[in-house]
C-alpha cells in the first residue's frame, strides 16, 4: 500500500484537526512524532478565552423589544435601530470567531466548536444569547460530551430556538425533547411497523417533553427552572419509570450506548470519511464508540484515538473531503496571515458559499459534503484567491436563502474585496527552494493530492521569466489555490 510522507501526514492532521498550518509550522512539526503533535493539539497551552462583542447584561430579544414598543418604552424608529444593532453584534461575533479560527490559537478547540455548532445547530437573533451559546460550545468542545450536552441544553439560545420556553405543565411542547433525542444523542432511524423509531418511541418523546417542562431562562439570560410550570408526575422513558426532570432525561440518554455510537459516527464522518459506509469503517466506529462510552464520553480521548490511528493517515483518507466554506476561508487566512480590509467581506464570502456561522439553515445544521459545491459556488471558490490577493472584481451575488438577516449581514459595496497577506513569513519558508522546483514545493504544501502533469504545466505557464522571486511565489500561490484540488482537504 502506498504511504504518504511525514509532511503530508502533518498537513493532513492540521487540516482535519484545524484549518491547515503555516509552512513554518508544517516544517517544524514534521520533525516530531504524530503522537506528540496530537497531544499538543489536544492539550494546548492556550487557556480558554471567551469571545466577547456585547455586554452580557443586555439580554433583550426581538419579542422584548416589540413589547417595549407596545407599552411605549421605545418607538418604532428605536426598535428598528436596536434590531439593526443586534444584527451587527452577531456579525461582529461571527467575524471574531472566523479570525480566531484563522489564527494559530487553540485550533483543535475551534475546529471542534465548529463541529458542535453544526451538531447543536442553533439560530436566534439575540446577540447575548448567541454569544453565550457560542462560548459554551467552545468551552466544552474538548471536555466530556455529557457536560457539553447538559450545558447546551440549558442555554437560553437553545431553549428559545427549540421552543422550550413555552413547554409548560398541562401544555407540553415536544420540540426540544424530540430534537435532543433525534439530532443530539440517538440519531434519526427508520420507523418501525408500529410507527415508532428504533431508538426511541413517541411515548418516550412525550414523557421526555413532560420532564423538560419548566426549563427556561430569565431576563438576565440565566437558565431557570420554573417549578410551578413543571410536570412532576410519573413518566416512563426507555422502559424506566419515575418522576423524571430534565436532568434525568439527559442521564438516561447518556446511559444508552446508541448515543456514544451516534456521536462517534458523526465525528468519524467529520474527521475521517464522510461516507463511513463500508464494513471496515463500521468496525472502526464500533471500537471507537465502545471506548468513548467506557471512558465517560471523553471527547479528547476519542479525538486522540482517531488522530493517532494508522488508518487515519492512509492515502485513501487524505484529501477526500470537500472543504466547508469556513474551512476554506479560515484556511486561507491561516496559511497567508490574511487581514481583511472590510470585515463585511468575511460575511459576504460565507453567504455566497452557503455557510454563515451562527445562522445554520435549520435545526439539523449544514448537510455538508457534496452539498457545499454547485456551479456558482465552485466558480466563486476558484476565483476567491484572485479576489483576495489580486484585488479582483466581485461579480457574483450571494446565494438567496430567504433570510433578511443574513442579507443585511452580507451587504457590501461594489468593487474589490481585498485582503493583505503576510507574504514575508510565507516566502521565507520557501527561501531555499530553487526556481524550477518552486511550483512543486508550493503545490505539495497547498494541495493534499499530488499535482498532475497537465496541472503543473498550466501552473508553470503563469511564471513570468523577468519577474522577481517574490512575484513568482505570489502568483504561483494564487494560481495553485485556484485549482479545483485546493477545495479538498
Amino acid at each position: 500500500m502506498r504511504s504518504i510522507s511525514k509532511q503530508q501526514q502533518i498537513q493532513h492532521l492540521f487540516w482535519r484537526a484545524g484549518f491547515g498550518a503555516t509552512p513554518a509550522v508544517v516544517q517544524r512539526e514534521s520533525q516530531r512524532s504524530i503522537k506528540k503533535v496530537v497531544r499538543d493539539l489536544i492539550h494546548s497551552d492556550q487557556s480558554f478565552a471567551p469571545l466577547t462583542v456585547v455586554d452580557t447584561s443586555q439580554l433583550v430579544d426581538r419579542k422584548d423589544l416589540q413589547n417595549m414598543v407596545r407599552t411605549g418604552l421605545i418607538d418604532r424608529t428605536m426598535l428598528k435601530q436596536r434590531l439593526k444593532e443586534n444584527t451587527e453584534h452577531i456579525r461582529d461575533l461571527n467575524v471574531l470567531w472566523v479570525e480566531r479560527m484563522g489564527s494559530s490559537q487553540d485550533v483543535l478547540r475551534e475546529k471542534m466548536a465548529l463541529f458542535w455548532h453544526g451538531h447543536f445547530a442553533c439560530r436566534v437573533l439575540n446577540p447575548v444569547a448567541v454569544q453565550q451559546y457560542l462560548n459554551t460550545i467552545r468551552k466544552h468542545a474538548l471536555g466530556t460530551f455529557g457536560d457539553l450536552l447538559m450545558a447546551v441544553s440549558k442555554e437560553p439560545a437553545m431553549l428559545q430556538f427549540l421552543n422550550n420556553q413555552q413547554n409548560r405543565k398541562n401544555a407540553p411542547n415536544e420540540n426540544f425533547a424530540r430534537e435532543v433525542m433525534e439530532l443530539f444523542t440517538l440519531g434519526r432511524t427508520d420507523s418501525g411497523a408500529d410507527g415508532s423509531a428504533n431508538n426511541y418511541t413517541e411515548a418516550d418523546v412525550k414523557d421526555a417533553a413532560r420532564a423538560f417542562t419548566g426549563w427556561g431562562f430569565n431576563a438576565q439570560g440565566e437558565f431557570m427552572f420554573r417549578k410551578n410550570q413543571h410536570d412532576d408526575g410519573l413518566k416512563t422513558i426507555f422502559g424506566q419509570s419515575g418522576t423524571f426532570a430534565g436532568e434525568d432525561v439527559i442521564r438516561l440518554l447518556l446511559e444508552r450506548k446508541q448515543t456514544a455510537r451516534f456521536i462517534t459516527t458523526k465525528l468519524y464522518r467529520f474527521l475521517v470519511d464522510e461516507q463511513a459506509a463500508n464494513a471496515t469503517a463500521r468496525a472502526r466506529i464500533d471500537t471507537l464508540a465502545d471506548r468513548f462510552y467506557n471512558k465517560g464520553y471523553d471527547i479528547a480521548d476519542l479525538l486522540e484515538s482517531i488522530l493517532t490511528a494508522d488508518w487515519f493517515y492512509e492515502p485513501a483518507v487524505v484529501g477526500n473531503r470537500i472543504k466547508s466554506p469556513v474551512d476554506l476561508l479560515a484556511g486561507m487566512e491561516h496559511a497567508l496571515g490574511l487581514q481583511f480590509e472590510q470585515k463585511q467581506s468575511l460575511i459576504f464570502i460565507q453567504r455566497t458559499l452557503g455557510q454563515v456561522l451562527l445562522y445554520p439553515p435549520n435545526v439539523a445544521g449544514w448537510p455538508g459534503g457534496r452539498n457545499w459545491i454547485d456551479s456558482s459556488s465552485l466558480l466563486f471558490r476558484m476565483k476567491l484567491p484572485d479576489l483576495l490577493l489580486q484585488a479582483g472584481q466581485v461579480t457574483i451575488r450571494p446565494k438567496e436563502d430567504g433570510d433578511v438577516n443574513t442579507e443585511l449581514l452580507s451587504k457590501r459595496g461594489k468593487g474589490s474585496m481585498q485582503a493583505s497577506a503576510d507574504w514575508k513569513a510565507f516566502e521565507d519558508a520557501f527561501a531555499s527552494v530553487s526556481t524550477d522546483k518552486l511550483p512543486d514545493e508550493l503545490a505539495s504544501y497547498l494541495l493534499q493530492q499530488p499535482l498532475g502533469a497537465a496541472q503543473r504545466a498550466a501552473v508553470v505557464k503563469r511564471i513570468k521569466p523577468d519577474s522577481s522571486r517574490s512575484e513568482q511565489i505570489r502568483l504561483l500561490t494564487a494560481t495553485i489555490m485556484a485549482l479545483p484540488e485546493y477545495q479538498l482537504c
